[in-house]
């Protein structure tokens, strides 16, 4: 077994300051979309996909894939949103055992009442510290680090 590859202290800076900007960022439009419009960042990652899609409407496994969420907690956080009035399950056509979620009326009118903030939100934090070129470049990095990721999930290897 090789010894492991520990992080430079340079490199543990840039990752814990990673962490910090995850974080940091996601607390702010947490709280703007809350104060804004009543949503939580979970109403709004399922929202979202679902107002730009055909009709409204996507596979729940579809959905699910969209934002990254296993099963389980996307049925709970559809389960929640449902009582709210802001999607309904239907039955999937050409599937018996799948489900289709479907925005509703009042679902798109939160949407969009919630959407300019949060671009403000993310122009605001994300964008306006950064000039036009290093945010060119930051999407490369990300393109970068996002092809090594799926990279190596295709190897099987995730280490």
């Amino acid at each position: 077994m090789s010894e492991p590859r520990w992080l430079t202290p340079d490199e543990a800076e840039v990752w814990a300051k990673y962490r910090l900007l995850r974080r940091e960022l996601q607390r702010a439009q947490d709280q703007q979309l809350q104060q804004d419009s009543g949503l939580s960042a979970a109403d709004y990652a399922l929202l979202a996909p679902l107002s730009e899609s055909s009709g409204g409407v996507l596979r729940a496994r579809d959905l699910g894939n969209e934002v990254g969420w296993e099963r389980s907690r996307l049925s709970h956080q559809i389960r929640r949103m449902e009582k709210r009035g802001l999607v309904v399950r239907e039955a999937c056509a050409d599937d018996a055992r799948g489900s289709m979620v479907r925005l509703t009326e009042q679902g798109r009118s939160v949407i969009k009442a919630a959407a300019p903030g949060h671009a403000e939100t993310v122009k605001r934090l994300f964008f306006d510290p950064l000039a036009p070129a290093e945010s060119e470049s930051l999407g490369q990095i990300f393109d970068k680090i996002l092809g090594a990721i799926r990279s190596s999930a295709r190897d099987g290897s995730g280490q």
